[in-house]
């Protein structure tokens, strides 16, 4: 559908390797994207996906509540080699316009380098930590990068089953499983837990602010193509068996993790 005459994106890029000087600048396609009520890493992840799906040359507009928006669409296309158009607020909805850059304004912007994943070691089961695990994964993974998540001792009781089949443990193993957190709706808060009551209450605030639940993000992080590897040292030690994980999770040791590390530039342990 032509944009109207209000709604022209015209490209301004001085790169000359696709569009000939005497080319006049196209009229873009402007595509709206509703991203209110939903909190980060959500309107990044929206602005991810309905990029992939526009021409080189359109825009896309998204409106967001979340007031980190602007910034994070402004370091998004730094990182990815897209060009931020514009910002602005209206009535407490913050409005976000980007161009598609074409794919050789992108290789001029943004260089291939060798080293540009992301991976996290999730030690801790905290419901606090878990989620920023997950939330900065998926923005992480909202670039384009290469994401991997090394799950173990305690984070791996962030990606067990909530329906686990029946598998065959020793006595260590079963005790093990007493007493840890059968799966990620029990995990319990780093602070203020009060014996199960700040965890619920953490998780209704969330709900109520718009914020993805910790399965969801989790979910969303699957779908964005992180990598999930558990711990098999730490499966050992705990009685965690592969049945117990998700489905997505695969198995690895300190040497998959170096191997995926050497390939990234950010390296995180939480």
């Amino acid at each position: 559908i032509p944009a109207a005459p209000e709604d022209v994106c015209v490209r301004k890029s001085s790169n000359t390797c696709c569009v000939s000087q005497e080319e006049k600048a196209p009229v873009a396609r402007i595509v709206r994207i509703d991203a209110c009520g939903i909190q980060c890493p959500g309107p990044i992840l929206k602005l991810k996906t309905s990029m992939e799906q526009l021409q080189s040359g359109e825009c896309l507009e998204i409106r967001a509540t979340d007031a980190g928006f602007p910034r994070d669409a402004e370091a998004w296309c730094r990182m990815t080699g897209n060009r931020f158009v514009s910002a602005q607020t209206e009535n407490g909805t913050y409005i976000v316009r980007v161009e598609k850059a074409t794919p050789c304004a992108m290789e001029v912007s943004h260089p291939v380098s060798t080293a540009k994943g992301k991976t996290f070691i999730l030690f801790s089961d905290d419901l606090d930590k878990v989620l920023a695990t997950f939330v900065l994964a998926n923005g992480a993974a909202a670039t384009g990068e290469k994401v991997t998540i090394f799950f173990t001792f305690w984070g791996l009781n962030a990606i067990k089953k909530t329906e686990k089949p029946k598998v065959k443990k020793d006595w260590f193993g079963k005790m093990f499983g007493v007493m840890l957190p059968s799966d990620s709706m029990k995990l319990k808060l780093s602070k203020m837990n009060m014996g199960g009551m700040g965890a619920r209450m953490m998780r209704h605030i969330m709900k109520r602010k718009g914020i993805d639940s910790l399965e969801s993000l989790r979910r969303q992080a699957i779908e964005n193509g992180v990598e999930f590897i558990a711990c098999q040292m730490s499966m050992d030690v705990m009685g965690v068996k592969k049945e117990e994980l998700l489905d997505h999770v695969t198995i690895g040791g300190v040497a998959t993790y170096m191997g995926r590390a050497e390939e990234a530039n950010v390296n995180l342990f939480i």
